[in-house]
């Protein structure tokens, strides 16, 4: 995409951001409707996962030992977690769901997987101040310096919900299997994060079963593992230098510019596929 062709967009995108804030609102209203609770369900739902994997991985099958300050330390990583699946999740739908819209008005066809990620993100907000309670209470925050981290794993993890979402939600126009596929490469991918155990279990394991290191560094380019472990420096202060990996910034700046690449191919792709959007639905 040429850079004007870009700046089109974004200037198309920013003078209908009235439209964007009503889609987000609709978006949070669907979810509760005819709810009694409301959103209250923002927080009780991420707070009865965390104390299902509390009690049961932490306590039962003693995940926590070895993991000063284990609840902080699994809520921080499911709150970023959470945020990446509702980003995506949502947003792969977000075409099919608006489908009459987008046979009866123009409207650029962004704006619907970027309204189910405005959504996510209000959750996340909610999350991430439950999250932020809880450290104060505990007394596990970090020093503010530490706490810096916040940016750069948000941001990278906002890189990715975004190119991700966006282009599976053209495709899942096409694809519609693409939805359910989805569900399950999400719940995989949680496990494939240090949320409920250490990155250093993974590298003793490789280490015992005498794997090439480059199965370490395989492990540790998935951005959702360097924007999991930077969340953990911004909020978990019980951590040492040895529960992070070598040069995790410049880890986070290498999946930056991949991310950078991947959003410029969605949206590429995302281009292509959204003309026949409408004869498809």
């Amino acid at each position: 995409m040429k850079v004007s062709a870009a700046g089109g967009k974004l200037h198309e995108l920013f003078s209908r951001r009235d439209l964007l804030l009503l889609l987000v609102r609709r978006d949070l209203q669907a979810r509760y409707r005819d709810s009694f609770l409301g959103f209250l369900w923002t927080v009780i739902r991420p707070l009865i996962q965390f104390l299902m994997y509390f009690i049961v991985l932490g306590q039962f099958l003693r995940a926590a030992e070895g993991i000063p300050e284990f609840a902080i330390y699994l809520f921080s990583g499911l709150t970023l977690y959470s945020f990446f699946n509702d980003m995506v999740a949502g947003s792969t739908g977000s075409i099919l769901t608006n489908g009459g819209l987008v046979k009866k008005i123009y409207l650029p066809r962004e704006i619907f997987p970027l309204a189910s990620i405005g959504g996510a993100g209000f959750m996340f907000l909610v999350q991430l101040g439950v999250l932020v309670l809880a450290a104060l209470i505990f007394r596990a925050l970090p020093a503010p310096v530490e706490m810096l981290w916040f940016f750069p794993s948000l941001a990278l993890i906002l890189l990715y919900g975004v190119a991700v979402g966006l282009l599976l939600s053209a495709v899942n126009v096409y694809l519609r299997d693409i939805q359910y596929l989805t569900e399950v490469v999400l719940m995989l991918a949680m496990w494939a994060s240090p949320i409920v155990y250490s990155w250093t279990m993974v590298s003793d394991v490789i280490s015992r079963l005498g794997l090439p290191s480059w199965f370490m560094e395989l492990y540790l380019a998935n951005p959702l593992t360097i924007a999991v472990l930077g969340f953990h420096k911004a909020f978990w202060g019980a951590g040492t230098a040895s529960d992070y990996p070598a040069g995790l910034g410049w880890r986070m700046v290498a999946a930056g510019l991949v991310g950078a690449v991947l959003l410029w191919v969605a949206h590429r792709v995302f281009t292509r596929l959204q003309g026949n959007f409408a004869q498809e639905l």
